[in-house]
C-alpha cells in the first residue's frame, strides 16, 4: 500500500462515512491532539511516567495510525500527494546526509 493508497482510503471514508472534511485549521488542531496522544504513550512506555489506571499501554500503533490518518486528510485538502512528497523528501535527505555520519560508522571523529 502506498501513501497515495492511504490518502484515497481516507478520502473515501471521509466523503462516504464521515460526510465531509473538517476545515484544514481544525484538522491541524486534531493532528496536534493525536501527536499529543502518541507523546503520552511514549512518555509512559519509554520515559519516566507510569501508565494511569485505564490507559492502554498497547495503544501506540493505533495512535500512530491516527496521526497518519489526519496527515493524509490534510494532504488531501491541500493537494499534496504524500507518495511523491515522501520520495522527494528521501532524495533530499540522502543528498544532504549521505556522508554526514561517516565518522560514526568508521569510529573517527
Amino acid at each position: 500500500m502506498t501513501l497515495r493508497d492511504v490518502q484515497r482510503q481516507v478520502d473515501s471514508w471521509i466523503t462516504g462515512i464521515g460526510v465531509r472534511y473538517f476545515s484544514p485549521l481544525t484538522n491541524m488542531a486534531v493532528l496536534t491532539e493525536e501527536v499529543g496522544e502518541v507523546a503520552r504513550i511514549m512518555a509512559r512506555r519509554y520515559g519516566d511516567q507510569s501508565f494511569k489506571s485505564g490507559e492502554n499501554p498497547d495503544a501506540l500503533a493505533d495512535e500512530l495510525a491516527d496521526v497518519l490518518w489526519v496527515v493524509s486528510a490534510i494532504a488531501n485538502q491541500t493537494g499534496v500527494d504524500l507518495t511523491d512528497a515522501f520520495a522527494r523528501n528521501i532524495a533530499k535527505k540522502t543528498a544532504r546526509d549521505l556522508h554526514r555520519h561517516d565518522h560514526l560508522r568508521t569510529g573517527h571523529n
